[in-house]
């Protein structure tokens, strides 16, 4: 059997919960691309993570096709839409908005406290289970190599997973610019 490693993108974060999950992604998506022979490919952007090891592994094997991320699509209260939306209490889709609204706030916060992360983090997660949720993870990395942050990294991405209610454990994510530009 054939196997594809994509390496250290796949060994953090979601990959601790699902080991080999992302190999496995690899494998499928690229027999998928030598049968088909795309010029594009669309993924979502709501596994952040996914679309990182697809583009990845396109890059490191050399696919002459473009990735290209698809925006989360959201509600107009911002919840960020998914099948999981559907586990949701009436009660709880009130307060499920508050996770892309917590997730906005660090990405205003972000660019100043770089250097301040475990703090902006545990504040993040204070200001959810105060709504009830609980939160599952908060992390804070470079948008590219979903490394941890370093003073080369050009952009971020916050990665959130909370659950909310019994059933329901919501993600999202936003990609932040560290780099301002001043005249």
């Amino acid at each position: 059997l054939t196997n594809i490693s994509v390496g250290e993108i796949t060994n953090d974060l979601c990959g601790l919960q699902r080991p080999g999950h992302f190999d496995g992604v690899a494998v499928v998506v690229t027999k998928l691309f030598n049968i088909v022979q795309p010029n594009y490919a669309f993924f979502g952007q709501k596994d952040y993570q996914q679309l990182a090891v697809i583009r990845q592994f396109v890059r490191d094997l050399n696919i002459p096709l473009e990735v290209i991320g698809v925006p989360i699509a959201r509600a107009e209260d911002g919840l960020a839409l998914s099948s999981r939306n559907g586990y949701l209490t009436s009660e709880e889709r009130v307060i499920a908005p508050t996770l892309a609204k917590v997730m906005a706030w660090i990405g205003e916060a972000l660019p100043a406290r770089t250097h301040d992360l475990p703090a902006l983090i545990t504040e993040a997660s204070e200001k959810l289970n105060e709504k009830g949720f609980r939160t599952d993870a908060i992390d804070i990395v470079d948008a590219d190599s979903l490394l941890p942050l370093s003073e080369n990294s050009a952009s971020a991405v916050i990665l959130m997973a909370a659950w909310l209610g019994n059933k329901a454990r919501l993600i999202d994510n936003l990609v932040v610019n560290l780099r301002t530009t001043t005249r």
